[in-house]
């Protein structure tokens, strides 16, 4: 018996150290397999975003090493994140893809497109401005502690009181990152420095304990079953004590950084007025767009999109006896009837909200005949908070938790609920909610079989495509019920196209913030408050807002040559199985696996 268990003690030593040999080659080496040079891949990316960690909730209670951490904003970080791209672009280049299967391919082009257009943007690393009106730290980060990071335990209590007293850091190192930014004649918009100004004087003018960040707290605690009220009460105390001492504080002194910057920041430019800024915008547009068109292609593309949009618009407008003025002006006369708004009161909203409920209830029961597939887990509709109301757009889509703890949220801005009418309230809840971007980035995160960054890598074009096509699928469906909601559907699509125009407009033409106001007024009937938030959202994020329309064009014209080729053979639900079950891909990587399935139907 001494002697098996010597033999059984020599062979756990061994096996021990062929894993550890094996754990150390992966992790400094090239990996001997591709997909665990994948593991290696996201995970060193995830333990490098402890925010992402708690958003994702993919590690057990148990391996919560990180509600404690914020991610680093330091501009050596992300020095020490583009060289390790670039180390692992070169790893991927280094693996033989001719031998891979069908999915294998699929993974390998997805992480390789990823990453060489994030490669190809080094030379504009600081052209960003990551304290704008729209997404800044000074609003992302108390949105993030407030709607993500869970307090079920003291433990996590604790976790939250030491986020909080990390936000010098973290203001700190983006501070940093902004005088890089600046020194190299990187300056934000002239409306970006007073909005976030206003944003960060009202944040700190409010007192500690009403601030959201103090009454989210307060409200997660009650439901501590553990806890006792003098253990809540000392915890919250705590949480006061690090807004006055460490987080008021960290906002005073970019208060002051801002104000210092007001003296430069003069103009209202788009990116054509920052360094390299044509190639930066050049740039941005492939990024966003995962295609290789031309900020001049962009301008025709929607130029051509708003004539059309808007002759459809037209015809339904005359049948609602407007005929006379801009299509902007008779949308916006339309929209101003009484019987199309909500008001704008505390019952106003909750109805409103319970509206978007409705319709997204509705949708989801009547989908059959076009999706096999659905996600397990649900989605909710909820009011944005009212700290950034002033400044986020009308909707916003948040995903659920990879652990079933948080559903889907489909955000409706509340700041004035006369600003979306009734009438285009089911184009917004079916593309935000279902089946837009609850079903497409739901399914995503479900699916098996696949590396795990399939499950969560960022396409903008075809994630905000796939958006913009629900939203035509659910009317192509029979879900909008009226004339009037497809003039909601087409007022929003034509917001899209307008989006072509006015963001090629802006950065490559040399428009004014001014003259892009007045087109979007022009076209699409949004209210002024709508328009100017959208407009002021392009500066600051040149390109995102091509996405859409050059994705939903391009999802749409893949669905008509399917069905033009197939004929009989085409089913709808297929169709959306092979837009769906592989997670967000570039454009060209979507086009041919579409263009494989339907080689593969016509076999059949």
């Amino acid at each position: 018996m001494k002697r098996v268990a010597i033999w059984l003690l020599t062979a756990l030593m061994a096996l021990l150290l062929v894993a550890v040999a094996l754990i150390t080659h992966t992790s400094h080496f090239k990996p001997m397999r591709l997909d665990w040079f994948y593991t290696r891949v996201f995970a060193v990316f995830a333990l490098d975003s402890p925010e992402m960690l708690s958003s994702m909730r993919i590690l057990p209670g148990w391996l919560d090493f990180y509600s404690g951490e914020l991610d680093d904003a330091s501009p050596e970080n992300a020095s020490r994140q583009m060289a390790r791209l670039k180390e692992d672009l070169a790893t991927l280049d280094s693996y033989d893809r001719s031998g891979l299967d069908r999915d294998g391919k699929l993974s390998y082009d997805t992480l390789r497109y990823f990453m060489k257009i994030q490669a190809d943007g080094e030379p504009y690393q600081y052209h960003a401005f990551p304290v704008n009106q729209m997404a800044g730290i000074q609003s992302t980060l108390p949105d993030f502690m407030v709607q993500v990071h869970q307090v079920e335990s003291r433990g996590e209590a604790e976790n939250y009181i030491t986020r909080l007293q990390r936000f010098p850091q973290k203001f700190d190192q983006v501070l940093a990152t902004l005088r890089v930014s600046e020194s190299k004649g990187i300056v934000p918009p002239r409306f970006t420095v007073e909005k976030v100004l206003k944003q960060m004087n009202e944040f700190v003018a409010t007192p500690t304990q009403l601030n959201p960040l103090y009454t989210s707290m307060r409200d997660k605690l009650l439901k501590v079953a553990d806890l006792d009220d003098a253990a809540r009460a000392k915890l919250l105390e705590k949480t006061d004590a690090a807004l006055n001492d460490r987080v008021y504080p960290a906002y005073r002194n970019m208060i002051a950084h801002f104000t210092a910057l007001q003296s430069r920041a003069t103009e209202n430019n788009g990116a054509w007025s920052l360094p390299d800024g044509d190639e930066y915008y050049a740039w941005a547009v492939r990024m966003h767009t995962t295609t290789n068109m031309t900020p001049q292609q962009v301008h025709r593309l929607g130029l051509a999109e708003v004539a059309r949009v808007g002759a459809e618009m037209d015809a339904i407008l005359k049948e609602q006896g407007l005929a006379e003025g801009s299509i902007g002006k008779r949308v916006q006369q339309l929209a101003a009837r009484p019987e199309q708004q909500y008001a704008n009161t505390e019952e106003g909203r909750k109805a409103m909200l319970a509206h978007y409920q409705s319709i997204l209830d509705e949708v989801n029961q009547g989908l059959g005949a076009a999706f096999e597939v659905r996600p397990k887990l649900g989605v909710q509709v909820q009011a944005v908070p009212a700290a950034s109301q002033e400044s986020a757009p009308g909707a916003y889509y948040m995903p659920g938790a990879f652990d079933g703890s948080r559903p889907g949220i489909f955000y409706a801005n509340m700041r004035a609920p006369g600003e979306t009418p009734k009438f285009a309230m089911r184009t917004l809840a079916y593309h935000e909610g279902i089946p837009g971007h609850h079903f497409q980035i739901q399914i995503a995160q479900e699916l098996q079989g696949v590396p795990f960054f399939r499950k969560v890598i960022p396409f903008t074009a075809y994630q905000e495509g796939w958006a913009l096509y629900a939203e035509r699928l659910a009317s192509e469906l029979g879900f909008e019920k009226t004339p009037l909601d497809n003039l909601g559907r087409l007022r929003d699509e034509m917001m899209r196209a307008t989006r072509l125009v006015v963001d090629s407009g802006i950065h490559y033409k040399h428009w004014t913030r001014e003259q892009a106001i007045a087109y979007m007024m022009d076209n699409t009937g949004m209210s002024e408050g709508d328009v100017t938030a959208e407009v002021e959202r392009y500066f600051v994020a040149p390109g995102q807002a091509l996405a859409y329309k050059v994705g939903m064009l391009k999802i749409l014209a893949l669905r008509e040559q399917a069905r033009e080729e197939l004929g009989g053979k085409f089913d709808l639900k297929q169709f959306h199985n092979e837009v769906l079950m592989h997670g967000a891909l570039p454009l060209t990587v979507l086009e041919r696996v579409v263009n494989e399935w339907v080689a593969q139907r016509k076999r059949a």
